[in-house]
């Protein structure tokens, strides 16, 4: 395994890089993290304020570049380095990938073109695995995981705070290494209601 902490990344269109606490990226952060349409499957409410945005930032970027190993990247086009969305890895054992994007910048292969650069240097730092999960009125996060290589596995119902939600979660996965067979059964031991779904 090798531990690195959110190495800079480059695509033809993109950087991927940390998040600074700089006016630029932090106004950037605001603006992604405010867009109803980016936040509406998100596991928290749109930030009403600079103040959310940052602490929003400090859990999830700024503590954790801390750490010895973390995958925790705002995405940036080349022309302005000015984030427009993020790609990360969680530190549980579930290794869950994760994305999102203004909702000014979709329909053109921004999220799929970035998580591709951060799956293969994820794979490259030898990582077994990783997953995925969206939500079943989502299913256009579902076609980026697919792209990735990612596979179905299981469904499972969670009651999703802080928006108080029951949501139907799908489960993808993508094995790194020779036990194709692996599946990640946290959600399933977890949650009561798992199920596997036909023609996903």
């Amino acid at each position: 395994m090798i531990y690195e902490n959110t190495p800079q990344l480059e695509t033809e269109r993109l950087i991927l890089r940390k998040l600074t606490d700089t006016p630029d990226d932090m106004n950037a952060m605001f603006a992604i993290l405010r867009d109803q349409e980016t936040n509406t499957f998100l596991p928290w409410f749109p930030a009403k304020d600079m103040t959310d945005a940052r602490r929003h930032a400090k859990e999830r970027y700024f503590d954790l570049y801390t750490a010895p190993s973390a995958y925790r990247y705002v995405i940036c086009l080349k022309s302005d380095n000015i984030p427009i969305g993020y790609v990360g890895l969680s530190d549980g054992d579930s290794h869950d990938f994760g994305y999102g994007l203004h909702s000014g910048f979709w329909h053109q292969g921004i999220i799929t073109e970035a998580a591709k650069a951060a799956v293969e240097r994820i794979r490259n730092a030898g990582y077994p695995y990783i997953t995925a999960t969206h939500d079943v009125n989502n299913p256009r996060s579902g076609k980026v995981m697919k792209k990735l290589g990612m596979k179905y596995c299981y469904s499972y119902i969670e009651q999703c705070m802080p928006k108080n939600i029951t949501v139907t979660f799908r489960m993808y996965q993508l094995n790194f290494d020779h036990d194709q067979g692996r599946v990640y059964k946290g959600y399933r031991d977890k949650y009561a209601t798992h199920f596997i779904e036909e023609n996903v």
